[in-house]
Formats: C-alpha cells, structure tokens, sequence
C-alpha cells in the first residue's frame, strides 16, 4: 500500500504509509463508522496487513452496482454513470512509491474519493427504490466476514481454477508455490498476482524448475521472478513440495461424480439470461465455481442459500432435477419449459 485517500463529509486527507504508522486507524475501521469503499477486495487484505483490522461497517460501490446491473465496473465508469463526471486519467500508471509525490499525483489520488459518498448516497437511494439495499448490504457483510476467516496460505492454491485440475506432483507444486506467494505477498505488502500471477504458479507446477537458471522461460515470468529473493523463493517452494502431506478432497470434487460439464453449462446460460432480466450483474449471482459447486451439490454451495437461493433456486432446482428444460424462445432468448417427469 503506497497510499491512503480518506474523504468525509467537507473534508479530504491523503495519508502516507510509508512515513506514517498507520495502527492509528484500527479504531476507526473497527468502530461503528460506515466504510464507503470501491472493489474492496484486495484493500481490505492490505488495511488487515497495515493496521490490523478491517471495517466492521462496510458500503463496497462496486458490489452494489451489481445489483444495479452493471458488470464490476471500474471507479471511472461508475463516476460517468451516477454523476456525468469523468475521472483524470494521466497518473493512472504512475509509481505510488516514489517520493515526492507531485501535485498531479495527489490531485488524481484524490479524485478516486472525493465523490465517493456521492455516489453511495445514490447507489443507496436508487437500492431501496428497487428493494435491493438490503440485498447488497447483505453482501457487503459476507465479503467482511471472508475476509476476517481468510484461509491459510495452505489453502490458497484451491483459488486457482487450473491447480485445482493438476494431478501428482504438479498438484504438490503448485500447493506449494501457491503458499509461498501468499507468504511472500504479506511479507512485502502487496496483492497476491503483484508477487506471482497464477498462470506462473501453474506453469512452475507444470515444469518444476530445479534451479532459478531454469525459471526462464516458463509461462507467466519475467525479469522480476527470474533472480534474487524471489526466483530463490519459487525453486525453494518448488522443492519443498515433495514433503507436504497428502491433499484431502472432497471426492466430489476428484471427478468422482461423473461428468458436470452439461449441467454447468446448462445451469450457466439460465443464470446468465435471468440475471440480465433482473438488472443483477451475472458474476454476482453466480460465477462459475458457484455454479459447478452447485451442480456438484456441495453443501457449502452459496448459491443454496440467502438471496442467490431466492433468486434462481426454483428454476435452477428444476433444470437439475428434470422437472424443467430449456429450449430458445425463437427470440434469441431461454425459455424454462416444465417437463413431465
């Protein structure tokens, strides 16, 4: 984290990580004060790792204009629809590290928050307009609490979708790579793919370089992985993965369960057309591991439960069940038709 921009009601502060300790804002996150913040995902790793703690009271923008339907939009495109305004583009790319900032840098920082809670004030009337603000403070509230039971660096491999189909020994490596880049992520402060893309964890696993001469080369690396602490970091990861203990699986998710991939694709153009009509950004109802989980019947499924289940879990029971199939409308559209069973 290079930088900290806080906006409120007639005010703005730009706060410097790199001069200042910023433990001091732990009993602020952690009050009953509402955060209002946009894609809030990887910050909200970086507040724990900086401050130790992350916001009690959270508003994500970008999570609540998906029940708007837009699709993860950008703080630009979100700042052109609600208020006509466009954001400055030219230190987009800049070096936040670097000091001294210029005036140009600050004043682009700046902008990211200035209308900030405009644009929650809006997104909250428009919400319960539509009966849909208790829907997205819903998912606000589970966003924070997968993020204060984050799992161990152990567990990360598991979200990245092609590890999870390594088999052997590059399942090993990639386990292990996968858990390193967590470490090493939380030892110099910065996100997870900014350490190590998954691509490069699952190209190592796939190669299994021996020395960091050999990290040349493989998919997903470049300069940086290629030396120093880094490249020694992968080939040690790499090696040690011969000592971890066995995987447990779920055997559901090993293949035991035969073939989902009609269901899925099936269970994912239904969800697609019904999110669109509802005005819910597709992602948020349901991305694809949701939906192979709910194919699959895991237990701990989101899509079963709360708002997802309300949604689209009559027809989508249907479909899996047999009870109903789906046939074009002749419009371009899905109709979900009831089969006699």
């Amino acid at each position: 984290m290079a930088l900290i921009q806080i906006a409120w009601q007639g005010g703005l502060v730009l706060l410097d990580p790199l001069e200042l300790d910023l433990a001091a804002l732990a009993g602020l996150v952690e009050s009953d004060l509402l955060v209002v913040m946009h894609a809030a995902g990887q910050d909200l790793e970086v507040f724990d790792r900086v401050c130790g703690a992350v916001p009690w009271n959270l508003f994500d923008t970008q999570l609540a204009a998906g029940f708007m339907g837009m699709s993860s939009p950008s703080l630009a495109s979100l700042h052109e629809r609600e208020l006509g305004l466009q954001l400055p583009k030219g230190d987009r790319l800049t070096d936040w590290l670097v000091r001294p900032l210029t005036r140009s840098q600050m004043d682009y920082a700046a902008s990211d928050v200035a209308n900030l809670l405009e644009i929650h004030d809006l997104q909250v009337a428009r919400l319960s307009s539509d009966g849909r603000l208790e829907l997205a403070e819903q998912e606000c509230r589970e966003m924070l609490e997968r993020e204060r039971g984050r799992r161990v660096p152990e567990d990360a491999w598991q979200r990245i979708k092609e590890a999870r189909q390594l088999r052997g020994e590059a399942r090993d490596v990639a386990r292990s790579v996968a858990a390193w880049r967590e470490r090493r992520a939380a030892e110099v402060d910065i996100p997870v793919r900014h350490v190590l893309p998954d691509l490069g964890v699952v190209a190592v696993a796939q190669r299994r370089p021996g020395a960091v001469a050999d990290l040349k080369g493989v998919r997903g690396l470049d300069g940086r992985h290629h030396k120093g602490a880094v490249g020694e970091g992968i080939v040690a990861a790499v090696a040690a993965a011969a000592d971890l203990p066995p995987v447990k699986l779920d055997p559901r998710r090993s293949g035991g369960g035969g073939d989902i991939r009609a269901g899925v694709t099936l269970v994912s153009a239904w969800v697609a057309q019904l999110s669109r009509n509802l005005d819910l950004d597709p992602t948020l109802v349901g991305t694809r591991s949701d939906i192979e989980a709910l194919v699959r019947g895991d237990e701990d499924c989101r899509m079963t439960s709360g708002w997802r289940h309300e949604i689209v879990g009559g027809p989508v029971d249907d479909l899996l069940s047999g009870r109903a199939s789906l046939a074009f409308d002749g419009l371009g559209g899905l109709l979900l038709e009831p089969r006699g069973i």
